[in-house]
């Protein structure tokens, strides 16, 4: 039963690891879509920008979104 179970598995990650492969390279005439305001995850600036001050508000801080670094300086 368990080695049922781990080929099973195994089988499942196999396929979903080929699936990703498949994925090819965007091309250039392609990219001018993607950089569509409407492609972004938050499309609409007046609710992303009442996201943020919901964030602001209950971290009672500012900034640091959208970059990478700890808040400490040291990026």
């Amino acid at each position: 039963m368990k080695r049922t179970i781990l080929g099973l598995l195994a089988i499942t990650s196999l396929a979903w690891l080929g699936g990703c492969s498949s994925v090819g390279q965007v091309n250039a005439w392609e990219k001018g879509n993607l950089a569509k305001p409407g492609m972004t995850f938050e499309s609409d600036p007046l609710d992303q920008r009442f996201t943020q001050h919901i964030y602001t508000s209950k971290e009672n801080s500012s900034g640091g979104y959208g970059v990478g670094g700890g808040g400490c300086g040291c990026n």
